[in-house]
Formats: structure tokens, sequence, C-alpha cells
């Protein structure tokens, strides 16, 4: 699994791994644009299900711009993870630099009401050099 997810982190018994794609299709470096695609998989190690409510993101061009993202859910949900239980999406990420970063971290509840937040491992976003 570390080869597919190659960034990980832990908070309270619940596991976040990324792996990330340069997208050339939908890149435009011309235009001065270009596009990460990742996949998020959401592992519940706990011993309690746990909601995710909220998610909280910070992304740095390679210029140091730094962007934040706040919003309910994934994808439009608000996944329920029971225990030993996992939750993927794919969600995608443009920048106006060929290189970045993201980090962030999701609010999550459990079923005994307590709220927390979840950190998402940070992650390099780098096109690959094209020869011109």
């Amino acid at each position: 699994m570390r080869s597919l997810f190659p960034h990980a982190a832990e908070t309270a018994g619940v596991v976040v791994r990324v792996s990330v794609s340069y997208l050339p299709e939908q890149s435009e470096p011309r235009r001065g644009r270009w596009f990460w695609a990742y996949h998020v998989r959401i592992e519940n190690e706990g011993r309690q299900a746990v909601q995710l409510l909220t998610r909280h993101w910070v992304i740095t061009d390679g210029r140091g711009a730094r962007h934040s993202v706040e919003g309910e859910g994934v994808v439009g949900e608000q996944p329920l993870i029971e225990p030993g239980g996992s939750f993927d999406y794919v969600s995608g990420c443009p920048l106006a630099t060929p290189t970045g970063q993201m980090q962030g971290s999701y609010r999550v509840v459990g079923e005994d009401g307590a709220q927390f937040d979840v950190a998402i491992p940070k992650f390099a976003l780098v096109a690959p050099a094209v020869a011109t």
C-alpha cells in the first residue's frame, strides 16, 4: 500500500493516505496552467465509526502563494466510515506554477459525538520537466 499511497498521516486511529498524479492532458503550460489529480483513502483503524464533516486544504504554489479551501464533506459527500472501513475519492488541483504542495485536515465526528481534526499529509505537486 505504501507505493500506491506514498503520503500518509494518522490521527487518533484515522489514517489519511494520498497519491498524486500530474495530468498533462488537462494542463496548458503555455497558458500558465498545470493540473494534478489526487487520490485520497481515509481508513478508520479506530474502535468507533467516524463521519467526515468538513475539509480544509492549504494549497501553496511554486511562488509561495497560499490558498485556503474549506467546505463541507468531500466530493459532495460526508461519508460515515465504520471501524476497519475506508473511503476513497479522487479530486483535482490546478496551479499557475509547475510546482506546489497541498496539505490540510478533515473535521470528523465520532459515534460518541466528539469532533476532532484529522491531518492530511503534505504532498508535492510537481510537473515533469518538458523539453522545449
